[in-house]
């Protein structure tokens, strides 16, 4: 039986199940081709498609409208440039100390996208540079990712790094144990950096935090890696201060050894600052695939869409993607204030917007 076309490209570039925390995640994730291009078919050449061609092009269109590429947004920007300068101690012999990043800032910002978008660039250098197997024939890792979950202890901590790798043992071992293998496995497979993603699931002023601290910092001291952190609320929580209170906290090594990149959601008070937020929208906007799609179909209602989304990149993501899908599914195959005032958004969005 014949497909057409549009069953092919679903086949071939449909929605990727990525499981960062995974060795074999991560570098599908870092490995994946960009999706092939999706043909943009005016109105006419819609109403042509039969039925079944119509609901296949219009999944296609879901797909590609809901995983466009990740914009270089100021803040993207910023964080990078922050990242790079921390990184310069990443070329420092093994036997001195590298310096670490903490990504914290309010959610819906864009952490983690920042994080991984970075860790997915440097590992692409590295496999590029020094090829994919290590000086002792490993598989060379460049990267590790590592997400929390709450609750997190100190022996889930080491059973995430482990796990990220693969090894077979990690049921089998001893919590002190974890931490050998934990070594090891960054060792042997040459990793250069670990994205700690969540950090905020830790709370520092407690037992369990101060063991996670300690260890971290131990961590930091026996591996020759960057540690890139992302975390809602870090300072609340004592991560810097490592718990400690008062003339203490002046002793907390994290505070030292960690630089801070705080992330801002958009702003339209400045020029420059309602200038990003156009320019942000025009990318997007000719980034969807709608059969009705023009210049200006999102910038037109800059201001309605920041007030909509409180200048939040994950607000505006969801938004957008939901005015994609309300423009194909109701047949408008734009997006106007009609379709905005339809699309939902997220809890804090909303709030944010019935406040203004």
């Amino acid at each position: 039986m014949s497909q057409n076309q549009w069953i092919q490209w679903l086949q071939g570039n449909g929605s990727h199940p990525y499981r960062l925390g995974s060795k074999a995640g991560w570098f599908a994730y870092v490995e994946a081709p960009k999706r092939d291009p999706l043909d943009r078919l005016d109105v006419p050449a819609l109403r042509a498609l039969d039925a079944e061609a119509l609901e296949d092009y219009n999944e296609c269109r879901m797909v590609w409208n809901s995983n466009i590429p990740t914009v270089r947004t100021q803040q993207l920007e910023h964080a990078f440039s922050l990242i790079e300068q921390v990184m310069a101690s990443n070329r420092r012999d093994g036997d001195r100390l590298k310096g670490g990043v903490a990504i914290d800032s309010p959610p819906g910002l864009g952490k983690t996208t920042i994080a991984a978008s970075y860790g997915k660039t440097f590992h692409r250098a590295q496999i590029r540079r020094y090829g994919p197997k290590t000086t002792n024939g490993s598989q060379r890792i460049p990267v590790a990712y590592v997400s929390l979950t709450a609750n997190t202890t100190l022996k889930a901590l080491n059973s995430r790094i482990v796990e990220f790798y693969g090894h077979p043992a990690l049921n089998r071992v001893t919590a002190a144990k974890l931490t050998s293998l934990a070594v090891d496995m960054v060792v042997g497979c040459e990793t250069q950096v670990i994205i700690v993603d969540d950090l905020h699931f830790v709370d520092f002023n407690h037992r369990t935090g101060t063991e996670i601290s300690n260890h971290l910092k131990w961590l930091a001291n026996e591996l020759p890696v960057t540690f890139i952190y992302t975390g809602v609320g870090l300072a609340e929580k004592s991560f810097f201060s490592e718990g400690l209170y008062g003339e203490s906290a002046a002793l907390a090594q994290t505070a030292r050894r960690t630089t801070v990149c705080p992330i801002q959601p958009f702003n339209l008070t400045t020029d420059a600052g309602a200038q990003a937020w156009t320019a942000l929208l025009h990318l997007l906007e000719g980034s969807l695939n709608l059969a009705s799609i023009r210049d200006g179909m999102l910038v037109d209602h800059a201001s309605l869409i920041y007030e909509r989304t409180q200048g939040h990149i994950a607000s505006l993501a969801s938004l957008i993607e939901r005015c994609a899908h309300l423009a194909i599914a109701t047949g408008e195959e734009t997006i106007s204030e009609k379709i905005l005032s339809m699309a939902v958004t997220d809890s804090a969005a909303s709030n944010g917007y019935a406040l203004r």
